[in-house]
């Protein structure tokens, strides 16, 4: 038989094991026919504007009307891509542009004369060069004559929605205090008739811009912020883009996201959405943009190439290792306790650390045999023994421990987990040390390696639920988001790591949430402090979910959820209603997949 077929076949069966026949059957139905394409055909006929509703637009009057900058640097562009490009500009609903192309193909090389018939337009400027320049100093070109309130950019060979800069003018009427904008985008043809892989985006996120650009396209940024950034810079090209974005971010704080689709990247050949490896070294240059801009803004640490080309990971330097508090409530469940406790031990990667057992009413005298075992064996292992009632309370059980605790960071977990990575804690520490952070999370696994938790999304499955449950141990997740660091709403608690400082100040946990939804209610009151809730791929768990407490099969417990769910939608409410900033509203919140809503 073929190699080539026998490796597919070993794939086959590989991915029928690893996720069941159901999974498998989807997974084939899918590539069959194409699922994912056909959803966002039928995404885009619903959303693509009617010409009704684009002469709507056109006769909208706003209060403010800013004039834009639409910055293009050229480069022997294809003739039909230029005349693409050109016509989605003309095509713009809001009227208020200018074009700033500059050539850089250099003497004998350009073909601006195929948009001549556009030239007579006093918004399309032009600049050349006799000699070829590189695409920072080319798109420096362009911004030179650029004159506008805010500066748009746009490769050579793409296409914007023609609601693109209406889109922009709208927020900004919102929005006046408006530093940077940037949408959502999704990739066309070389032809230009295909349209797939839409990136409904985050809004802004910081630790995801550490892991990859996916602000990417459209960025438009006031003028005033352009010009405190400066121009792009050379030692950057292949990033250049990436680095510009970052040394943005440093310089302003209102930063809006547009979830629409309004920018096409055409994929051809030569281009890097269609072939990242033509360009490995526009990926050595995004790794040094990250580690310029982590210099600049005073964090230590080391950047390395992520899983795939355009990934990166940054590993946070500590200069001290801070005592860590390992709060682990328990009621009985020796072998349970046993595993996660010796996973710390012979794991730990980190040696600062205190565990600290909440012991909650156990009946076996096993358990306790364990506990005069470990306390006997560790100095730095203390069973605390919860009195204060027999049922179980979450909050309350840790909130008793954290009073007993001594170290200078917090890191709940559950006893049904089991570490496995050395660097686990450490990791974690690295972050939560971070002045902008207030908690960490780590990607948990069910036993059989299926993710159970990558990060919390608010309203999933109604009120919250957890990012690509029981997506394949090695999975990446829409557009690489289970293998980054990034920031969230909220993490589980089942391994939650913040500082016992912050925790004494938000009050802990709220002990009315016995169960449910506490570790969600712990992160909303973090970022109500304006501080960032990251989850790290790199910190990563075995969780034995419910082995504790069993499942929700009773009255008594059916009734309490739906207490604990009420007071939770009671308390967030304006928060729930205005979505999770963190997702995006295209996609759905009936599954973990981020795909896109049903359309």
């Amino acid at each position: 038989m073929n190699q080539n077929i026998l490796n597919k076949c070993r794939k086959v069966v590989k991915y029928y094991r690893e996720n069941g026949g159901k999974k498998f059957l989807r997974h084939l139905l899918a590539k069959i026919f194409r699922f994912d394409e056909m959803s966002y055909k039928r995404w885009r006929k619903k959303n693509v504007l009617s010409y009704d509703q684009l002469q709507k637009e056109k006769d909208t009057k706003f209060v403010i009307n800013p004039l834009f900058s639409i910055v293009v640097p050229l480069f022997c562009t294809p003739p039909e891509y230029l005349r693409d490009l050109v016509e989605s500009i003309m095509a713009q609903t809001y009227s208020q542009w200018e074009l700033c192309l500059s050539d850089g193909s250099g003497e004998g090389k350009s073909n601006i004369n195929c948009i001549k018939s556009f030239l007579n337009d006093p918004r399309v400027k032009v600049i050349s060069s006799n000699e070829p320049l590189d695409i920072s100093s080319n798109t420096n070109c362009a911004l030179s004559i650029a004159r506008g309130d805010y500066i748009a950019f746009v490769d050579h060979d793409d296409l914007l929605e023609p609601d693109a800069l209406y889109e922009c003018v709208r927020l900004i009427n919102l929005y006046p205090e408006a530093e940077i904008i940037y949408t959502d985008e999704d990739k066309v043809s070389a032809d230009g008739k295909q349209y797939f892989q839409p990136h409904f985006k985050s809004d802004f996120n910081l630790d995801l811009l550490r892991s990859m650009n996916y602000i990417c396209h459209l960025l438009v940024l006031r003028s005033d912020v352009q010009k405190k950034v400066g121009a792009f810079q050379k030692e950057f090209n292949g990033a250049q883009d990436y680095d510009f974005i970052l040394r943005s971010i440093e310089q302003c704080s209102n930063i809006y996201h547009i979830p629409k689709v309004l920018y096409h990247w055409r994929t051809h050949e030569n281009s890097t959405s269609e072939n990242p490896s033509s360009k490995m070294y526009a990926f050595e240059a995004g790794k040094h943009a990250i580690e310029s801009h982590l210099n600049r803004v005073g964090l230590k640490a080391t950047v390395t190439m992520g899983e795939y080309p355009g990934l990166y990971r940054v590993k946070y330097h500590i200069s001290k290792e801070p005592l860590v508090s390992i709060i682990i409530p328990n009621k009985d469940h020796k072998e349970d306790l046993k595993r996660c406790i010796e996973s710390l031990l012979n794991k730990p990667g980190y040696k600062n650390i205190e565990i600290l057992v909440a012991e909650n009413n156990s009946k076996s005298q096993e358990i306790f045999d364990y506990y005069n075992e470990l306390t006997e064996t560790y100095e730095n292992i203390r069973v605390l023994s919860w009195t204060q009632g027999a049922g179980f309370n979450y909050s309350a059980l840790n909130n008793f421990a954290a009073q007993h605790s001594k170290g200078e960071y917090l890191l709940f977990l559950n006893n049904d987990t089991e570490v496995i990575n050395e660097g686990c804690i450490r990791e974690m520490v690295s972050l939560a040390v971070r002045s902008d952070v207030g908690a960490v999370g780590a990607r948990l696994y069910y036993p059989d390696g299926k993710i159970q938790h990558a990060g919390v999304i608010l309203g999933l499955g109604g009120v919250a639920g957890h990012a690509f449950k029981d997506f394949a141990h090695n999975a990446n997740g829409y557009f690489s988001r289970i293998i980054c660091i990034q920031d969230y709403s909220a993490v589980t608690a089942a391994c939650m790591m913040i500082s016992k400082e912050l925790f004494k100040k938000i009050g802990g946990f709220d002990e009315k949430l016995k169960v449910a939804f506490n570790d969600i209610d712990l992160c909303m009151k973090i970022r109500e402090q304006g501080l960032l809730i990251v989850y790290t791929p790199y910190a990563e768990l075995y969780h034995y979910e419910s082995k504790s407490r069993g499942q929700e099969d009773t009255k008594e417990k059916i009734d309490r959820f739906n207490e604990e769910v009420s007071y939770f939608c009671n308390r967030w409410n304006e928060k729930l209603e205005e979505g999770d900033i963190y997702y995006n509203p295209n996609l759905t919140l009936d599954k973990h997949d981020f795909s896109l809503k049903i359309v």
